[in-house]
Formats: C-alpha cells, structure tokens, sequence
C-alpha cells in the first residue's frame, strides 16, 4: 500500500477505536462481514484485515484447505481494517455474529485481552496434544500471542520493517557497507556524504513512527516502563529523531514532500526503509534492489520493528468445543502450508515448516531468518495510544516545524491522559 494512504488508514483506526494499533491496511468491503458473519454447523468464518492481493493470497490458502474436505471448511470474510477493529467490540458485546476466528495485529491482543474479549487457546491445543507449540513457530510470532501465561494468538506470520537498497548506487557511494551485512547511520552519513552531489539521498524518511520505534529499541529503550505507564518522552527517542533531523538539514535524506518510494525506483535513493510486504510493487519497476535488515546506531544490535498477524477467537457463546477443534485443526493446516503467504504475499510465515523449507530460503526476505532475534513486536498493551500520538509529531520534528522536546513533551501527555481517562 502507498505509504501516505497507509498513514491515512491507521491515523483513522486509531482516532475511531479504543484497540487503534498499527495496521497493514485494507480495501475491501465490510458490508461482506454483516451479511457473513453467522457460520453454518459445519463452517468456520473466519474475519480478517486482508484486502488487495494479500486477501486474495489467503483465500487461495482458504481454497486449498477446504480442497482437503475438512469436517469444518472455512470461510473467509476479508472487512476493510478500521471498519473490522471498530466492529468487534460491538459483536461481541451483543454476542451476535461473532466470528468464529479473527486475525489481528498483535499489539492489539493485550488491549483485548483486558477488555475480556478474548477465549485462550489453551484446553484446545491440550486436547489435540499440543501439536501447536512453541518450537513450531518463529519465537517472536508465538511470544506476542500469550497474556498472563495463557495462549491467545496462533501467528501467521511476522511481518517487518527492513531497508531496501539500490546495489548499483551502493557500488558507487559505498561499496564496502555491506561487507559485514550491516548498514549503520554512520554508514549512511558517509553514503549521503557522497551522493548528495549527484542529487541523490542516502535515506528515505517515510513511515517515521517505526522507524522511531526501532531506533528506541536499539537504543535500549521501550515506550513502557512496566507494562502500564508509557515512556515515550526518553533520551532514546531524542536521539533517534535528531538523528534523522540532522540527516534531512544535511541533505542526506529525503526532504519535505518528497516520495520516497518514487525515488528509489528511479534511482534518486539509496536506503529506503519499508515493509516487507512492499515487493511487490517492484514487479513493473526496473530498479535493481536487495533488502537488508533495518539501519542500526551499532552493528552489534540489530533490532527490526515488527508486527504479527495472529490468529484469536472471540468470545462467541455459540462456539462449542468441535469447532475449537476443527480451528485448531486449520491452524494446524495453514502452519505446515503457508509458502503462499511469503511468494506470493511477501510475507514471512511465522512456522517454522515454512522458514526452513528450500521454497522460502529463495524468497528476498528470507534473510530475516538468519537474525530471528532482531525481530521485534512492541506488544505494549497501549501501543495504539503511543502510535497517533507519535504519529502527531514524528514528521514535523524531523522536518523542523516543532521542537523535539516539545513534540515529545505532547505524545507523553497525550498517552498518560488517554489511559487516564479509558480512551
């Protein structure tokens, strides 16, 4: 998705829903979900924040399960993002219509979780004989489905902000950055340092609320002190955002009103940090690209900020326990067959199956698999507080129309009175 439209949907969900968090966005309908919603005896509906060619791809997983004629097919209800995180509260507050099974980000599973929205998976999985466990998924995928000891969320995959980069102008403004596999914000400087005669900027400064968040993290700092009270306003977020302050004054980033992505595919950018899920809109581009893990102050910590897609289920009186088992039995499916998920989708599958299957080691992505580690979802249970009020301030303090201090000085009250007063 266009990165202005993706900010455009989350500044949405976040100002319409409590449970607002980070989102990979959404184009389809959600009048499919009323007229969806209610499942047959022997069908699992299952609801999801997926549109656009990643809906498609899970439909076509979809297909190919039912295709094994399970005692339970499923029935994917694909709602655009906003109109899906605003609905739930509402369908399981009346108890009508809830869905059998939800994917959701999984920064949102704690918010739930609190608000007693959600049913563990835990007698389920034990009936079955744990075959969903642990060893069986990417570590940050399973950790960010459990609350309080309890496993609330099965994850699909683990989706990440990375840096791609133009080879051929990494050849000429600096070709040994990469020897060590690692690209530094010392190493752009020097990169932007040298390209910024030819017009071309070494950084893009685009989604700049994770791009924060990772330097946070990177940096040794979270947006939560305890799990309750955020930290936002810290000398790590300072850092970060005066860092990349300093590279735009320097013209060693991207400028104000600049397309960042429109550069790199016409050559004009070196690094430009994005998702992995954007690939694919190099498929009609002639740019020569790679990927590589996200920039780091130091080489010896890596950090990637990520999110998961998890599989929940809400709290669905109408649900008995053949069902829960026909969902742990997709689950079950879909973890062993999500090779889709990463060719076609761009994703990285969070089962273990697929991450070490020759199929994914082929896929541009599958770097992450060699730094599992760096991998890492901040699954504060008011991540969708910090993320509008960061969203607030990010870009202008970047750009120079606020004060650092100050932009910082606002998330942290606008996030302290949010929990305060419940909203």
């Amino acid at each position: 998705m266009n990165k202005k439209l993706k900010s455009i949907v989350c500044v949405a969900v976040v100002a319409m829903s409590l449970f607002a968090m980070v989102g990979c966005g959404s184009k389809s309908s959600s009048e499919t979900a009323a007229t969806s919603a209610k499942s047959s005896d022997n069908e699992i509906v299952l609801w999801t924040p997926l549109a656009g060619p990643d809906g498609d791809t899970m439909t076509a997983m979809i297909d190919d399960y039912n295709k094994t004629n399970p005692k339970y097919k499923v029935k994917h209800v694909p709602i655009q993002e906003n109109d899906l995180y605003s609905k739930l509260p509402s369908v399981v507050s009346s108890g009508k219509e809830v869905p059998d099974l939800t994917i959701v980000h999984a920064e949102r599973i704690p918010l739930f979780v609190k608000n007693d929205m959600l049913v563990p998976y835990d007698d389920a999985i034990a009936k079955d004989g744990n075959n969903i466990k642990e060893e069986n998924y990417l570590k940050e995928g399973w950790r960010v489905g459990a609350v309080d000891g309890k496993r609330y969320g099965i994850p699909l995959d683990v989706h990440t902000y990375i840096t791609y980069y133009n080879p051929d102008l990494l050849a000429k403004y600096g070709p040994h950055v990469l020897d060590d596999n690692v690209i530094t914000m010392d190493e752009v400087k020097e990169v932007g340092e040298a390209a910024k005669k030819d017009g071309i900027a070494a950084i893009g400064v685009d989604w700049m609320r994770v791009m924060t968040l990772a330097w946070i993290g990177q940096l040794g700092g979270d947006i939560t002190s305890d799990g309750t009270k955020p930290t936002v306003n810290t000398p790590q977020a300072e850092k970060a955002l005066q860092t990349m302050k300093d590279f735009v004054n320097e013209k060693i980033a991207t400028q104000d009103g600049d397309d960042p992505q429109q550069l790199f595919k016409t050559n004009k950018l070196v690094f430009w940090p994005e998702g992995i899920w954007m690939r694919n809109g190099f498929k009609d581009s002639d740019v020569n690209w790679k990927m590589a893990n996200f920039i780091t102050f130091d080489k010896n910590k890596l950090l990637n900020w990520s999110s998961s897609h998890n599989f929940v289920m809400f709290k669905d009186p109408a649900r008995d326990e053949a069902k829960q088992q026909g969902i742990v039995d997709f689950l079950k499916w879909i973890g062993n067959n999500s090779i889709k998920w990463a060719t076609e989708a761009g994703q990285n599958p969070a089962s273990m199956a697929v991450q070490n299957s020759p199929e994914f080691a082929k896929e541009p992505q599958s770097f992450l698999a060699k730094n599992p580690e760096a991998l890492h979802v901040f699954n504060y249970q008011y991540y969708g507080y910090v993320a509008e009020a960061l969203d607030k301030i990010v870009l202008d303090t970047v750009f120079g129309k606020m004060e650092i201090k100050d932009g910082l000085t606002q998330a942290q009250k606008e996030v302290e009175d949010r929990i305060a007063n419940g909203k």
